[in-house]
């Protein structure tokens, strides 16, 4: 009954067991595990070496060496194919087959017992296990080349703040050998004034659980103190309190430095605006003031809060203010400067003029505006002052030369009846005088000129009122021939060479009448002031300065001029430098005020019975 039992457990028993009697090791007992694992083609009473169904050649080969020395054997994770079932393919598992010998009363050796336990879940385990190892192996030789070249230095430390692991840029920053204690020497390497805030931020951080950041000065090898920003987290493994953490330290010395030193310059460039007596302000990108000077609330009467987002607007003219919003939100959307001239309130109630002027700065942080309000209330008053003043003295000068103007053609008819007079003298009077001749000569040149003066007074307010004509393209060469054909009398009288050289500045833009009148002087100069010894050489050249601006050189072999030593005008109105030739002296009088009028300026030099050279600088120079 018993022996039923015991078989029917083995029968049952999930692990495969098989007798094996006899020297040549027959199948005496398979249980229903066994016998599966064999496959059907083993039946009892065979012998294994015949019938070794899955079990390899070389486990045969050790089952004999087992029965004949009694030495148990276990197999170690066997992969055994399992016989095909179902049409299945064969699959293999894992076994771990115990060899047992069996003895008799007498300790003779009559068989052996073979355990066969499936183990292919727990060695599945197992190479997962070793694989995962090898991976984490793997992944921590990759962690620490990773941390050994970042130019970082990497840490970790325990609970009680001893440090595990540091990484090798610890040593080459700190100068520190590699045998030296981490944990007596790293404090003594902080810089004492941060030394204890450090100390208690990290305590405080392990005991609380969390990471921290913070920067501290760290003694470097060359004994310089730099700033770091030091980094960690705790490894968390919950629910359990974290026993580790890992950092890093990064150097932030030289942004530390910029940081100071642009905080210092904020405060410096807030200061400086507080200190100009001007409204300043900024704004943000989108158009809406988030500063103000102090000179500004000290104008307005204001607080910054009162002012609000959009103050300087508010201080305008009820009647401007709509005007100068648009104009603001359109310079933000388009991104233009804003310029404009308001009246701004004052504190007492009074409106004065400001220039309101705002650009837009984009950087790395986006766009922003800065915006100043300067008062030129009193430029304003002033300008309108002096325009005032400029519209009588332009309207007294208008009468002036109105009435030089008129004078001088109202005197011309005098003059006509004294020529007529002093003709009809000289043909009918005779004078009994050695000296007749000589003067009627000397009223002769008298007569003539007066009337040249007469001329010359009409021409000169002619050119005056000419001054503020309009500008046009003018070629210089077409204008220039128009001269010398009037002067074509003079030139044919005086055998006079005319070199006109214009390719290199062939036009220019400026009022023609005063072109024609500055051209028309100086040609004629040049031929009425020719050396009597030899005939007029004149040479116009027109040409770009440096800075590309153009200029004109009448250069001529006259008589020459006396050029003042000192830097006054060089020309005054009937002043003569050869009296014995006719003339008014207004020429060169009426260039110089015409250049000076559009801007520019002339310039001479000369040699006395050499000649001399006029250059006209059209416009100053930038």
């Amino acid at each position: 009954m018993r022996e039923q039992h015991l078989h029917a457990l083995l029968h049952h028993l999930p692990a495969g067991v098989a007798t094996l009697q006899g020297p040549d090791l027959r199948y005496g007992y398979l249980n229903k595990a066994m016998q599966e694992l064999l496959g059907t083609d083993v039946a009892e009473g065979q012998c294994v070496a015949d019938h070794p169904g899955v079990l390899p050649s070389d486990l045969v080969d050790v089952l004999q060496q087992v029965y004949h020395t009694g030495i148990p054997y276990v197999a170690k994770a066997c992969s055994l194919p399992l016989p095909p079932q179902d049409g299945k393919e064969s699959v293999s598992r894992c076994y771990d087959l115990v060899l047992e010998p069996v003895r008799d009363d007498a300790q003779e050796i009559t068989g052996l017992v073979l355990f066969a336990v499936d183990v292919t879940q727990q060695e599945e385990a197992r190479q997962r296990a070793h694989t995962l190892a090898m991976e984490t192996r793997r992944l921590d030789a990759r962690l620490r080349v990773l941390t050994e070249t970042v130019p970082q230095i990497t840490f970790s430390l325990d609970a009680e703040g001893l440090y595990e692991y540091v990484s090798p840029q610890w040593y080459y920053f700190t100068g520190q050998p590699p045998t030296a204690d981490l944990n007596a020497i790293w404090p003594l390497l902080i810089h004492p004034d941060d030394r204890l805030r450090v100390l208690y931020q990290g305590d405080a951080a392990r005991k609380a659980g969390t990471g921290w950041s913070y920067e501290y000065r760290l003694r470097r090898h060359d004994g310089q103190y730099r700033w770091m920003l030091s980094r960690a987290l705790p490894e968390l493994h919950a629910p359990d309190r974290p026993v580790f953490w890992h950092g890093a330290l990064t150097e932030v010395h030289d942004q530390r430095e910029l940081s100071d030193a642009l905080r210092r310059g904020e405060a410096e460039l807030r200061f400086l605006a507080d200190s100009i007596p001007e409204l300043i302000w900024t704004a943000t990108a989108e158009g809406f003031i988030d500063y103000y000077n102090h000179y500004t609330g000290e104008y307005s009467g204001l607080t910054k809060e009162e002012l609000g987002p959009t103050g300087w607007v508010n201080l305008l003219e009820p009647r401007k203010q709509a005007e100068a919003a648009r104009q603001w939100v359109k310079s933000v959307a388009m991104g233009e400067p804003f310029e404009g001239l308001f009246r701004m309130r004052r504190h007492d109630g009074q409106y004065r003029w400001h220039i309101i002027r705002a650009r837009q700065l984009a950087d790395e942080r986006g766009p922003r505006w800065f915006g100043a309000c300067t008062d030129v209330d009193d430029q304003h008053r002033l300008r309108e002052v002096l325009q005032v003043q400029y519209d009588e003295l332009a309207r007294t000068n208008r009468d002036l030369d109105t009435f030089v103007y008129t004078a001088s053609h109202d005197l011309k008819q005098p003059l006509f009846n004294l020529r007529g007079l002093f003709e009809e003298l000289r043909r009918s009077a005779t004078f009994d005088d050695p000296e007749e001749e000589q003067l009627l000569s000397m009223v002769d040149d008298s007569l003539r000129q007066l009337d040249s003066t007469l001329q010359e007074l009409a021409a000169t307010v002619q050119d005056q009122r000419g001054l503020s004509a309009p500008v046009e393209q003018l070629d210089l060469r077409h204008i220039a021939d128009e001269v010398l054909l009037g002067l074509r009398a003079q030139i044919q009288a005086s055998d006079a060479t005319v070199q006109v050289e214009v390719a290199d500045a062939p036009t220019l833009l400026y009022g023609r009448a005063n072109l024609r009148s500055i051209l028309h002087n100086l040609l004629s100069n040049a031929l009425k002031f020719a050396h009597p010894e030899r005939p007029p050489v004149i040479t116009l050249r027109s040409y770009l300065s440096a800075n590309k601006q153009p200029v004109l050189m009448v250069q001529d072999n006259g008589l020459g001029l006396t050029i003042p030593k000192t830097p006054t005008t060089a020309f005054q109105p009937f002043v003569r430098q050869h009296p014995q030739v006719g003339g008014s002296g207004v020429g060169l009088y009426l260039v110089q005020r015409i250049l000076a009028s559009r801007g520019g300026h002339l310039e001479v030099s000369s040699s006395i019975g050499e000649g001399t050279t006029f250059t006209l600088h059209w416009f100053e120079e930038a």
